[in-house]
């Protein structure tokens, strides 16, 4: 048996602190139930900390890295794709705790366990990204799904709460083991699981004859494992449900941390893993990015609730990606980074103004809440609208640009038509994104009161997003730059 050397996990350090973190603040919070006051100021306060020393470990110790080293006996490896990434999730995962300032106020919950369950779930986002083994992934893949799952269900008096919570469990097991199965299938037809070898492994089994049945089989139940963390249809059935009933500060953790998690861990694996089978997942990626983009779009223009219109908002923007993700050139994959930071921070915005709107916990969601709302808050208004036309793809926005990129990394790979339906698509969006801005300027409300904006760091986050939505929009190079610094090399 070989000795794992003491260093690399010396490099793992910022996990482990925050892991370590996460459950400290888990059994301090376990003691008393001081939600009044300075209570929930403290943990969240706490938990911001944790974010910010994870991240600055992560600088010292696995950045700034020209060649990847693997570390764990091939379980992880640090490279400018992880760095990224991770720098990514824990700028999310720290909007997501701003976002929770007023929810974690007035719900009488107990702030440790909420900001714990964040923690370990960021922790095993990290795992992920850095994952170099399907067994890895898959462990930390599973303790970012098991914290989402309790959040989830984190208005625990409420029945959509609950519902949410436990439609995501029941699902998410049933995805995860179709993952699991999948990788089972290629150790089988292969004899390993790390993505280093595993796809000259691929051909070697393929070319033998006897393996090409586990490795199409394979292959199939890892990608649609994949394809459900990222709510691709048709494996989107769960999201709807899921943020709706979800405390809107999870809904937006899940939109960004846990959709950006798991695509990181898509590209890893298609274009390392699965790099002898570029060509067969390729198709399969194109088909599904046509079908997300059409059905999210469609069924949003339906919608009377704001939080299932971004539902289905997200599972379109799923498809959009796909786009980038199913060119594999670097063009595609630095489109790709980039248009997810950008996203980031556009639907944390737009969240952001849900919660504020919100009235006891589900008030404040449907078109009607947002009637007049220009003449009783106008920042809220006016930062609302800067999302909207971000997520629809208007410029001067960072969404107008990030679709450029993933439709021009389209074409120049040959992919043109799906680039034509991303475009039509989005034209298709401008209907349901544009209903909310005329509810919010040219409609009446019957209550002309001002909107009681009690939450300054809540403010001060949406109003920080709206400026960085912008400024991706206008001067967008020095992100290009660091996507593009953060690419894995294509075989």
């Amino acid at each position: 048996m070989t000795a794992i050397p003491i260093r690399d996990f010396l490099l793992l350090a910022p996990e482990i602190f925050l892991a370590v973190a996460g459950m400290a603040m888990l059994v301090a919070g376990s003691y008393g139930r001081d939600n009044g006051g300075n209570g929930h100021r403290g943990c969240s306060v706490c938990a911001v900390a944790a974010l910010a020393m994870t991240g600055g470990l992560v600088f010292w110790l696995q950045g700034g890295r020209e060649v990847p080293e693997v570390i764990l006996s091939g379980m992880f490896v640090l490279d400018g794709y992880a760095f990224f990434w991770k720098i990514l999730l824990l700028i999310a995962a720290t909007l997501t705790i701003f976002l929770s300032e007023r929810f974690v106020a007035e719900g009488g919950y107990r702030p440790g366990e909420y900001y714990a369950l964040i923690l370990f779930a960021t922790t095993g986002m990290l795992l992920m990204v850095s994952g170099f083994n399907l067994l890895s992934i898959w462990i930390s893949l599973e303790l970012m799904a098991l914290s989402s799952y309790i959040l989830a269900g984190y208005f625990k008096h409420q029945l959509k709460s609950t519902e949410a919570a436990l439609k995501y469990f029941v699902l998410g097991a049933l995805s995860s083991g179709i993952l699991l199965y999948g990788v089972s299938l290629l150790y089988g037809a292969t004899g390993t699981l790390e993505l280093a070898g595993l796809s000259d492994a691929l051909s070697l089994a393929v070319a033998a004859g006897d393996g090409q049945v586990l490795v199409a089989l394979g292959w199939l139940l890892l990608a649609m494992g994949l394809f459900f963390k990222v709510a691709v249809v048709p494996f989107h059935v769960w999201t709807p449900d899921v943020y709706v009933g979800a405390p809107t500060p999870i809904t937006s953790f899940l939109a960004i941390a846990s959709k950006a998690a798991s695509f990181a861990v898509l590209v890893r694996i298609f274009y390392q893993g699965l790099a002898f089978l570029t060509p067969d997942w390729q198709w399969l990626t194109a088909a599904l990015a046509t079908i997300t983009m059409i059905w999210g779009n469609l069924a949003a223009l339906t919608q009377k609730n704001v939080k299932r219109m971004l539902a289905y908002s997200s599972i379109a923007h799923a498809g959009y990606v796909l786009i980038g993700v199913l060119t594999a050139t670097e063009d595609g994959q630095w489109a790709v980074l980039f248009y997810l930071a950008a996203y980031t921070f556009i639907t944390a915005g737009a969240f952001g103004t849900v919660v504020l709107l919100e009235r006891r916990a589900y008030a404040g969601e449907t078109y009607e809440d947002y009637a007049g709302l220009a003449r009783r808050a106008p920042f809220l208004a006016a930062s609302m609208m800067i999302f909207l036309l971000a997520l629809t793809g208007i410029p001067p926005t960072g969404g107008f640009v990030g679709k450029i990129y993933l439709f021009a990394a389209a074409v120049e790979a040959g992919w043109v038509w799906v680039a034509v339906v991303g475009v039509l698509t989005s034209a298709i969006s401008l209907y349901y994104y544009m209903g909310l801005i005329v509810q919010m300027y040219l409609k009446d409300a019957e209550d002309t009161t001002p909107e009681p904006l009690y939450a300054p760091g809540l403010l001060a986050t949406v109003g920080l997003c709206a400026v960085i939505t912008v400024l991706l929009g206008l001067l967008p190079g020095p992100l290009i730059e660091l996507a593009k610094g953060s690419l894995l090399p294509l075989p």
